[in-house]
Parts: C-alpha cells; sequence; structure tokens
C-alpha cells in the first residue's frame, strides 16, 4: 500500500484494487488489427513488441516522449544513459517504423532534453520535415552544485509534408496590457475589458507559461517524468482538429490521451508499465466529468498571473489559484 498523503496532497495514487479494476480496462495486441480496436484505448505492452500489429496511416498527431538520454527509472521499467551515438541508434532503431502509421498531412512532436535533442534533430531531421524547436521553461528541483540548473526542453516540432494543419488562433495567448498604446484615441492591438486591457498575442517558441505538476495540483501523479496537460493543450490544439486521432506510443501516465478526450479528439496510448497504463485510465474516467485544463479558460491561453482578472469559469478554482499562486511566480 501506498504511504499516506499530507491532506492537501492531491498527487494520484492508486490502491492495488484500483490498479485491478482500471487494468480490465486495458487491451493488448496479439496480430495485426483495424482502427477502431484501438481508438480511445491504452494498450499496455511494450511498444517495440506491437508495432507491427498497428494500422496503416491512422495517426494525425504523433506526440513522442521517448526515455531521455539519462539513468531513470519508469516504474517497473529502466532506461540507462548512453553515449551519444548509441542514443542516436536507439532512437534511429524504431522512429522510421513510425513513418507507416503516420497520415501524409500528419505533424510529429518530439520531447527532449538539451542531451538527447542532440540526437532527436539529427535522426528525426532525416525522415521528417523540421519545422520549428519550442523551448520551455521547466522550473522544478534544486539544481547543481557545479553546473547551470537545468530549467528547459525542447519539443521538435516535425511534419510529414508542406501540407499539415496549425491552428494559429486556438493557440494565441491572452496577456494583459501593461503599457497601452493608442493611436488616434483608439487601443492599438489591445481591448478594454471590464477585467482589464489584454492583447492575443501570436504564439512564440518559448514557452515560460508552463506549471510542472506538483503535489498541490489535481493532475498530479506518481511518474516522474510527467508533462503537465497545459503543455500538451497547446500542442493538440495547434497542430490536430476535433475528431483527429493523437497518438502517443510512450504514454506514462496518460497526459496525451486525457488531454484529447477533454479537446474532443480520438486517443491511441501505449504504455508499458502496468501501473501507470492504469492510472491513465482512471485519468480518462475523471476526465468524463472535469474537461478542465489549467490555464485554459474558455478557449483561451492566458499568461501567468493574468486569471486573476478572469471571474471563475469552466475550471476548479483550487487549480486556478495554484496556477495564479507566488510559488511558481514569475512575472
Amino acid at each position: 500500500m501506498p504511504s499516506p498523503r499530507a491532506t492537501k496532497n492531491k498527487t494520484i495514487t492508486l490502491s492495488e484494487d484500483q490498479i485491478e479494476k482500471y487494468s480490465k480496462k486495458l487491451i493488448d495486441l496479439e496480430e495485426p488489427v483495424s482502427v477502431d480496436k484501438i481508438l480511445d484505448k491504452t494498450i499496455n505492452r511494450n511498444l517495440f513488441d506491437i508495432m507491427k500489429y498497428l494500422p496503416d496511416q491512422f495517426v494525425d498527431l504523433l506526440i513522442l516522449d521517448p526515455p531521455y538520454n539519462l539513468d531513470r527509472e519508469f516504474g517497473s521499467s529502466k532506461f540507462r544513459k548512453l553515449p551519444v551515438e548509441e542514443y542516436s541508434a536507439y532512437l534511429r532503431s524504431w522512429l522510421p517504423q513510425m513513418l507507416r502509421l503516420l497520415k501524409p498531412e500528419a505533424t510529429i512532436y518530439i520531447c527532449g532534453d538539451y542531451i538527447s535533442s542532440i540526437s532527436i534533430f539529427a535522426v528525426a531531421n532525416e525522415y521528417f520535415k523540421l519545422r520549428n524547436r519550442i523551448t520551455w521553461q521547466r522550473d522544478k528541483g534544486r539544481g547543481a552544485s557545479k553546473n547551470w540548473k537545468n530549467s528547459m526542453e525542447d519539443i521538435w516540432f516535425f511534419t510529414m509534408g508542406n501540407d499539415y494543419t496549425f491552428n494559429l488562433d486556438a493557440v494565441k495567448e491572452k496577456k494583459s496590457v501593461i503599457a497601452p498604446y493608442k493611436e488616434d484615441g483608439q487601443a492599438k492591438d489591445w481591448k478594454e475589458t471590464e477585467e482589464g486591457r489584454f492583447r492575443m498575442t501570436h504564439p512564440s517558441n518559448i514557452w515560460t507559461d508552463i506549471t510542472i505538476p506538483y503535489w498541490s495540483m489535481s493532475e498530479n501523479t506518481d511518474h516522474p517524468t510527467q508533462k503537465p496537460e497545459k503543455l500538451l493543450a497547446k500542442l493538440i490544439l495547434a497542430s490536430s482538429n476535433e475528431g483527429d486521432v493523437v497518438f502517443d506510443p510512450f504514454l506514462g501516465s496518460g497526459t496525451s490521451s486525457v488531454v484529447a478526450k477533454k479537446l474532443n479528439r480520438h486517443y491511441v496510448g501505449i504504455e508499458i508499465d502496468n501501473t501507470f497504463a492504469a492510472t491513465t485510465e482512471y485519468r480518462l474516467e475523471l476526465a468524463e466529468n472535469d474537461i478542465g485544463i489549467q490555464g485554459y479558460v474558455d478557449g483561451v491561453f492566458w499568461e501567468r498571473n493574468a486569471l486573476k482578472y478572469k471571474k471563475k469559469s469552466k475550471k476548479k478554482q483550487d487549480d486556478v489559484e495554484e496556477e495564479e499562486g507566488g510559488f511558481f511566480n514569475f512575472m
């Protein structure tokens, strides 16, 4: 049994009975299947054992969050740091097999840190068209004694071809205007509202508005490299449409699938660890009634501290307060 948590600790930790219950919703593959057999499902298996069974061209958006080139334990599995050349060979051993699964208009995002990004760029650039590199602020941890604290990670943005989805308006950020500029007495590029002065800005490839899940956030799990729902929401809204299929073959505790569901996309996820796969199904059940995404309110991404101008809305207010709280206040 897991150790008791503090009263205000919202980390999702399943009991043995819950793991057994939600494991019944997981599927396995023993032979080639059609899309309808895996749509909106979590596959509990080693990706490399079942990739050959997945159908052709079913993916609109591929989100890859493979093990970074670090020593790391992921529940029942482990990854050991490799020389750069060997990590590149690891990526090359499975990444080309993804091509068969992707639609011609598909988009690919690949997550990495400053070490694994060396290999990600070199290998993925052989198979896909590079569009950009997103760098996002991941401010967590106490730092290093003889190095700069690593507070940034990369997401490499690739596409299969020149025809791809990018919904610009869906990912614009609402920012407060501190020094409003007027032209001929009229607001220029901003609006005056009851909530304050705001400007809808184009999204850049530097993201400083992401809060890493931690113990007082309801989306937090025990997965060591869990990505925030807001991060996945930006990728999914930008590079897919409602009804599209989002595929994450390194699913972890299920954030990609959960956010896809909240945003009315289909999802397919693969996770080797049974506990994390069961946690995914538990979170998907929660998403039946709670479609809130921290920092994303009424179809708008708000900058840090701007939500204090916004009245209570679809999101749970306790998560809104975490977004605005001083612990993660960078503004």
